[in-house]
């Protein structure tokens, strides 16, 4: 035989196995784990820190990867046609053949097995080729950045801009879709997703999202006798309680309970000769607009953990605890003082009884449900939402998959409503 056909022939197994390193590479590198390759880089690994780099500047790895690919492959099919041409001779059934041989290997050996096995050791193959890919990345980068102007150029033509970095926010979806993945894979528990999305969605979330209503906020009159803000204070659940004068709108501070019995200790139980006054704190006014991530970080660094929140017209809305932010990342807090209000009642039938005043997320959280919540903070919220007026008990309606039936009112207010599986037809009934 020829040792030239030989030769060709062996120069083309080669270029196919070039290729396969660079479709392996490409896939490796944009399939491993960014969290675990810092963190290897974190402990001394320097096949991760390479990583890392390569994958700091997409544009330029995956531009280099595709061009060494591509240039590797057109390479070996024409070489591979020339070496036919040369032994059969030029036809074009030959020609066919060629075409139809090196598809075939390309495919086979130089697309679909390399990728599948980066697929799999995704992270493996990348620390193993990071070093080869990295002198590929930096003899190829004239030719990679004048490809990108190119490219570039030609979008800009149209408007489109391609320069942008992700932002916070594609990284948090990461995040969130990796967690949600998890969970349909069942590697993560419904509590643990709970808590996870709870963390991300606290730059998400305005203290209104969660603050318990003015309605709901127990107040104290601060011209009552001292005896009886005393008895008033000890009565409830709560440890600290805004104080009002003249009207429930002019909250002049906040009383805690701890304050309290400090003071009655130190006048040895005298609530005669008790001044109210000492011990009042001054209360601590927040917009309506603030996220729960600012506020938890404001929580801390004043160590104080009651806010009263108001709108952008100074009226009262109603107040936020550390305890609430807290709530949205471990669900609901209960202890042995607390008057532990579900509002959430699952029936024998399948449906679900619930209070108006229930938060959607709540609600979410307790069946596991995706309600929205961008609209309405309450489920009576959204139902009002979504009917456009206020409905009265008995009439039903359908959203999202789930109906809603009204059971109660008060006045304008819906106080309880039963949900229970969508009707098979139709999208909404009155």
């Amino acid at each position: 035989m020829d040792p030239t056909l030989l030769i060709t022939g062996a120069v083309v197994a080669l270029l196919i196995a070039l290729s396969a390193f660079c479709s392996a590479s490409e896939t490796a590198m944009t399939g491993a784990s960014r969290a675990r390759m810092f963190q290897l880089e974190k402990d001394g690994d320097k096949s991760a820190a390479r990583v890392n780099a390569l994958t700091a500047q997409p544009q330029r790895l995956i531009g280099a990867l595709l061009l060494g690919n591509n240039f590797l492959n057109t390479l070996a099919g024409a070489l591979t046609t020339a070496l036919l041409v040369q032994t059969f001779g030029n036809d074009g059934l030959v020609v066919a053949a060629a075409t139809g041989i090196v598809t075939v290997l390309v495919l086979v050996f130089a697309e679909v097995l390399p990728k599948t096995y980066a697929f799999r050791f995704s992270d493996q193959t990348a620390m193993r080729v990071a070093g080869p890919v990295r002198l590929m990345v930096v003899i190829l980068a004239p030719i990679v950045e004048s490809v990108q102007w190119l490219v570039t150029s030609t979008l800009g033509i149209f408007g489109i801009d391609v320069s942008a970095k992700s932002d916070e926010e594609t990284t948090r979806e990461g995040i969130r879709g990796a967690i949600e993945l998890g969970r349909s894979e069942g590697m993560v528990a419904k509590d643990e997703r709970d808590r996870l999305g709870g963390i991300l969605d606290l730059d998400e979330l305005e203290v209104a999202d969660v603050m318990v209503h003015r309605k709901n906020v127990r107040m104290i009159d601060a011209d009552l006798p001292s005896r009886e803000i005393v008895a008033q204070s000890l009565a409830s659940s709560h440890s600290r309680l805004p104080l009002w004068r003249d009207d429930p709108e002019n909250i002049i501070g906040v009383l805690h309970a701890k304050d309290i019995l400090q003071a009655l200790a130190d006048a040895d139980g005298d609530l005669d000769g008790f001044d109210i006054n000492a011990v009042i704190r001054d209360p601590w006014f927040v917009p309506d607009t603030t996220t729960l991530k600012e506020q938890l970080e404001e929580f801390l660094k004043r160590r104080n953990h009651f806010a009263l929140i108001v709108d952008e017209y100074g009226a009262f809305m109603g107040l936020v605890t550390l305890e609430d932010i807290l709530e949205e990342i471990v669900g609901d807090i209960v202890d042995e003082h607390d008057i532990a209000v579900q509002g959430v009642r699952p029936q024998p039938d399948g449906s679900v009884n619930v209070d108006g005043w229930l938060a959607i997320r709540d609600l979410n959280r307790a069946m596991d449900w995706d309600l929205p919540d961008e609209e309405a903070v309450t489920v009576a919220g959204l139902v009002i939402h979504e009917a456009q007026a206020i409905p009265d008990p008995g009439q039903r309606y359908t959203f999202y998959g789930h109906r809603f039936q009204i059971l109660r009112k008060n006045r304008n207010q819906i106080t309880a409503l039963r949900i229970e599986p969508p009707p098979k037809e139709g999208l909404k009934e009155k």
